[in-house]
């Protein structure tokens, strides 16, 4: 069964990966859909509680929540057999390969532009790093 990581982070261009997964289950290939949604690790200047901390914290697992249930039931209109999510933190790039190495995905799809504040501007950044790291093909739909 081929395994398939997508990247998902609630932008149009990443439901559309959704889309074209589904569409190539649907031309009869086996396989396993794994959704990861990777929350950057935030920037913090000067010092903060541990209180503030958490809260952070809290509402980016909140907000991963949204993103992976949305997905999830994209992927499953799809008709899409998907395996258990991953939330992950971190250099979003750095994370989306690690854990395709992890889940031994096949291939990663993702979108070519995402949700971050320069996303519209050029050629997403997370997916350029994305294909000059993975050790896998790399799926980029518009």
């Amino acid at each position: 069964m081929l395994k398939i990581l997508i990247a998902v982070d609630g932008s149009e261009h990443s439901d559309r990966a959704i889309v074209a997964v589904g569409r190539m289950a649907r031309a009869s290939l086996e396989l396993e859909a794994i959704l990861v949604c990777v929350s950057p690790e935030p920037l913090f200047y000067g010092r903060y509680s541990a209180a503030t901390l958490q809260k952070v914290e809290a509402e980016q697992l909140i907000q991963q929540n949204v993103i992976l249930n949305q997905a999830l039931a994209q992927a499953q209109a799809e008709g899409l057999h998907v395996g258990e999510p991953v939330r992950a933190y971190g250099v979003i790039a750095n994370e989306i390969v690690r854990v395709a190495k992890e889940r031994e995905a096949d291939q990663i799809a993702m979108g070519t532009r995402g949700m971050g504040a320069m996303g519209n501007l050029f050629l997403g950044s997370v997916a350029q790093w994305v294909i000059n790291q993975s050790p896998v093909p790399v799926l980029l739909v518009k």
